[in-house]
């Protein structure tokens, strides 16, 4: 699932190098926290939030098949 997301983020973006997926389970659920870098964010979330929910509608039916519950979290990445 890390590997899917990862590889539609780095097709949506300017900067795919800067693409981490982080990847933390539970028993029954899978949290995937996406960070890209600050000007492509908005490419990630997309018009009124459509190409993240579109990710996420993706992520659910993969995780469907392995009887897991999957969420998508898109986090502001850490300026220093």
């Amino acid at each position: 699932m890390k590997e899917l997301i990862q590889y539609i983020a780095k097709a949506l973006v300017d900067n795919p190098d800067q693409v981490v997926v982080e990847e933390i389970t539970t028993q029954q659920t899978l949290v995937l926290e996406l960070r890209v870098a600050k000007e492509d964010i908005g490419k990630v979330i997309g018009k009124k939030g459509r190409t993240a929910q579109a990710m996420r509608t993706i992520l659910s039916c993969a995780s469907a098949k392995e009887k897991k519950r999957a969420i998508l979290e898109i986090v502001e990445p850490i300026v220093l």
